[in-house]
């Protein structure tokens, strides 16, 4: 790499992009797209209804080389349902996980690791305990592996959504 901009071109950067688009049938499998044909992941993909419009919020969270996710960005401005592309550079992130957990565990211990992320019990049955938490990726990551202990029954995350500062 003889300067700069090859080392930008080449270097792996993670990327926050919100895609703002008219509601439509087939937009996001075209967006999707645009990623999957140049064999980049999607880390995560959220897609929300922005209030009294029209509209969706896409937040695509990847990682890749600088120059095709410049590309990609590139692209994206060009279809047609797509108004709007924010690479986030200064960005509040959040994600959201629901624990089900066996009714066996402490229940009170459960609470308080619940609510050193930012979350709560939600939902106690005879057989289970879910609890949710909503807090930054990575801490929402390592939430996942401290409630293993517990031996949970079932996890699902959200997704993160993002909103610049």
């Amino acid at each position: 790499m003889n300067n700069f901009k090859d080392f930008y071109d080449n270097k792996e950067k993670r990327e926050i992009l919100s895609v703002i688009v008219i509601n439509q049938n087939s937009v996001l499998s075209r967006i999707v797209d645009l990623f999957s044909a140049r064999g980049y992941n999607i880390d995560s993909l959220t897609v929300a209804p922005i209030a009294n419009s029209e509209y969706s919020r896409i937040t695509i969270i990847t990682i890749g080389k600088a120059r095709v996710i410049d590309q990609i960005v590139k692209q994206l401005n060009k279809l047609v349902p797509v108004l709007k592309v924010i690479e986030h550079k200064n960005a509040i992130e959040k994600d959201t996980a629901l624990i089900k957990i066996p009714i066996e565990q402490n229940l009170s211990d459960i609470d308080v690791l619940a609510r050193a992320y930012n979350g709560a019990i939600q939902n106690v049955t005879e057989e289970a305990i879910v609890i949710s938490a909503t807090d930054d990726p990575k801490r929402i990551a390592n939430f996942i592996k401290v409630i293993e202990k517990y031996k949970p029954i079932e996890i699902v995350r959200s997704g993160v959504v993002a909103m610049e500062r």
